[in-house]
């Protein structure tokens, strides 16, 4: 229930604007759902819920769409979340457009259809949702339900980043890496990166660890490239586990060690990596059975405790 959590924080402040008449009592039905869901009666909550829903309350609804979508009180039914997620979206609440942009996104619910997924991303941003934005930046970067557009990514993607949200800042700071929309520029790139890695972002943490290894917008340092390719490791960051996987086997900024270089191509080939499995099937050419056997080891270990600790 993640997301209703962060929905009832934001309404809050907004409940004292529901005074009279219809909205007032769609206003009671939505609390005593709230009572009833918090005391883990969701078949109670259910029924609140649906109540203030039909009166147009626009929480409610999206809570419906939740317990729908979690089976809480209901069957499980995508439809009817869908039904819900609808009505909030149409009722102009950016949430539930940017959730309905994105069920249309991955056909969650309804048959995918990239045209409609953008349709309710750009209602959502152009509130200021920062998720929204950030889903419809991906959009023209990739080229789907509009045409492939770097500068409008930038645009939307910008807008996300200077709210903070990380998956924004990390796909600033790709687009300034790689030089799409905007001339290349590494210094820009290790500021979004930066960001983004800073509140945990995987992907930044592995890109800003690539920087730092390579010596791109910064002086080369081994030692903290391997700091924030561990720091993405411990999250199962596939591209960071081969990385780590080079450091150890030669010698990069820590001791060289072919067991521990094993481990992490093992663990970075089990998630598809076509380089990690070439460069372990030829580390492995070097070590004795023993050490090949530890490393094995050492990598279900690690992916048993989901990475951390390794």
């Amino acid at each position: 229930m993640t997301h209703y959590f962060r929905l009832l924080a934001i309404f809050l402040c907004l409940s004292f604007a529901l005074v009279s008449g219809a909205r007032a009592d769609a206003q009671r039905d939505f609390d005593r759902g709230d009572k009833a869901y918090f005391a883990d009666n969701y078949a109670e909550a259910v029924k609140w819920y649906r109540r203030a829903a039909e009166q147009g309350h626009a929480v409610a609804q999206i809570s419906l769409r939740i317990l729908y979508d979690q089976g809480q009180g209901v069957s499980q039914d995508y439809g009817k979340a869908m039904k819900w997620y609808r009505k909030a979206a149409e009722e102009g609440f950016a949430e539930a457009q940017k959730n309905l942009g994105f069920m249309y996104d991955l056909g969650q619910g309804v048959p995918q259809d990239y045209g409609k997924a953008v349709k309710w991303y750009r209602k959502a941003a152009e509130q200021g949702d920062a998720g929204a934005q950030f889903n419809l930046g991906l959009m023209y970067v990739k080229g789907q339900g509009v045409s492939q557009n770097y500068g409008k990514a930038m645009k939307w993607f910008r807008k996300a980043a200077e709210q903070g949200q990380a998956a924004a800042q990390h796909g600033l700071g790709n687009m300034y890496h790689k030089g799409l929309g905007v001339p290349q520029d590494y210094g820009k790139a290790m500021k979004w990166f930066r960001k983004a890695a800073e509140q945990g972002n995987a992907r930044a943490q592995s890109n800003l660890g690539f920087m730092y290894d390579l010596g791109q917008g910064v002086p080369q340092n081994y030692v903290t490239a391997h700091m924030w390719y561990n720091l993405a490791a411990a999250q199962g960051e596939e591209d960071a586990q081969f990385n780590l996987g080079i450091m150890y086997e030669l010698g990069q900024g820590v001791p060289q060690d072919y067991v521990t270089a094993h481990m992490r191509y093992n663990l970075a080939a089990a998630q598809g990596n076509e380089n990690a499995a070439k460069n372990r099937g030829l580390l492995a050419k070097e070590m004795t059975s023993q050490q090949i056997s530890k490393a094995q080891s050492r990598a279900a270990s690690c992916k048993a405790r989901s990475y951390k600790g390794c």
